[in-house]
């Protein structure tokens, strides 16, 4: 049987909160991080996998980036690579020194976007041994112009960038837009997606639907295809054709330097969130991976 522990960890001077989810039994566990979509709290998704892997037998780490859900930190709900980043860095730290789990085998899980801020701390982090993204969003500056309307739309996302930091800046204050909105053209996703809208599925009270403007900018020049030779690790991908943005994940996949493997299955990005039978596959997918591969 699965327990879950509320923990507070510290990431610099931040300290952050997540759910522990442990498996049954006393000796050490392999240990996984797991982490969701851009903006997302745990409780979206991240939560709904390291439950399924505890299940499997991992010890696995929800948790809330720095200014998001109940994590603390400012400022608020604003989209940072690089403090994400190093948020997961800190989050295996807690792993790693946990008296139920093994240091020595440690796991890394994303997905949708935190597949490329786990990429990007497993470049760089040897302590984790095996690496897993599920439905991953992985871009570059080609595929963000595919994405968002061409080099003249990204250009203009950049240029509101800077002035939302400037004023912030100057001011203290935060300028944002919906997440997702089909009424607003200035959401960051300005489509009817049922996910995010839905309070039975992702649209809860703790998730604010709302996008800092200043956050574009590190966003859109993230690289994460260019993070993939520097990975050495066991790397397997689980996507489909109809999610989000394949051919990232193609590219991203051709160029990893370790052992790797992909899963191309059925399903859109968002049934990969919460829909049945697409979470079942990707969890079993994930554990059979790390079975193989944090040994």
């Amino acid at each position: 049987m699965t327990t879950q522990h509320k923990v507070t960890f510290p990431s610099e001077e931040v300290d952050l909160t997540g759910n522990l989810f442990l498996p049954d039994g006393d000796a050490p566990t392999p240990g996984v991080v797991v982490a969701g979509t851009w903006t997302s709290v745990k409780e979206l998704m991240a939560d709904r996998y390291a439950e399924r892997l505890a299940d499997r037998g991992y010890a696995a780490l929800s948790f809330d980036f720095t200014g998001f859900g109940e994590s603390a930190g400012r400022p608020r709900d604003v989209e940072n690579p690089a403090r994400k980043v190093r948020d997961i860095h800190h989050a295996l730290t807690f792993l790693a020194l946990h008296p139920a789990i093994d240091a020595d085998r440690l796991g890394a899980l994303g997905i949708c976007a935190a597949a490329m801020y786990m990429a990007d701390n497993a470049a760089h982090d040897p302590r984790v041994g095996s690496l897993a993204l599920v439905a991953p969003w992985l871009h570059d500056a080609a595929i963000c112009e595919a994405a968002y309307g061409g080099a003249e739309a990204v250009e203009q996302k950049i240029k509101l960038a800077r002035d939302a930091r400037a004023r912030f800046e100057r001011t203290g204050d935060l300028e944002f837009v919906p997440v997702v909105d089909a009424t607003d053209e200035r959401a960051a996703m300005p489509y009817d997606i049922d996910f995010y809208l839905n309070p039975a599925r992702g649209g809860i009270p703790a998730w604010p639907n709302r996008f800092a403007v200043m956050a574009w900018e590190d966003w859109l020049t993230y690289d994460s295809i260019a993070l993939a030779p520097r990975i050495t690790q066991p790397t397997l991908l689980v996507h489909s054709e109809d999610a989000a943005i394949p051919e990232g994940a193609r590219r991203f996949h051709t160029g990893l330097a370790g052992p790797k493997d992909i899963l191309w299955t059925q399903g859109t990005q968002f049934d990969f969130y919460d829909q049945e039978p697409h979470v079942t596959l990707a969890a079993d997918t994930v554990a059979a991976h790390f079975g193989r591969t944090l040994r």
